[in-house]
């Protein structure tokens, strides 16, 4: 997933159900998507992440990726919060086993002056 065919500020909502583990460039993957949401929409998502079950890593390194229907680098769940956490708002996320789950705002930025406030959307 590169560049996506949508405008910016576009989408009320994306949705991406077990795709992230696939894209080979997973960065630009969370760039265009942040683009394309709106601010004050939604982002949600789920994906397998490492570090979570040694099993399913192991399957994920020597097979699937092998095979080619994974492709690294895969995050851990604190490099994700991280990511999250400088895009977006009321971050809702959950891992079960090896899988994340979360539903995450954008942030709407308001520059006055010299000093960048930060105005949380909460309900649409």
């Amino acid at each position: 997933m590169g560049e996506l065919p949508l405008e910016n500020s576009s989408c009320d909502i994306v949705l991406s159900m077990n795709g992230f583990h696939a894209f080979p460039n997973k960065n630009q993957a969370f760039q265009e998507i942040w683009c394309v949401v709106k601010p004050g929409g939604k982002f949600i998502a789920c994906f397998y992440i490492k570090g979570k079950s040694k099993i399913t890593d192991w399957l994920v390194k020597n097979i699937l990726s092998k095979e080619g229907w994974f492709t690294p680098p895969f995050q851990t769940e604190k490099q994700l919060k991280d990511l999250l956490e400088n895009l977006y708002s009321k971050i809702n996320l959950h891992t079960e086993g090896s899988m994340v789950y979360f539903e995450c705002i954008k942030l709407v930025r308001i520059t006055k002056g010299q000093f960048p406030w930060l105005l949380y959307v909460t309900d649409r």
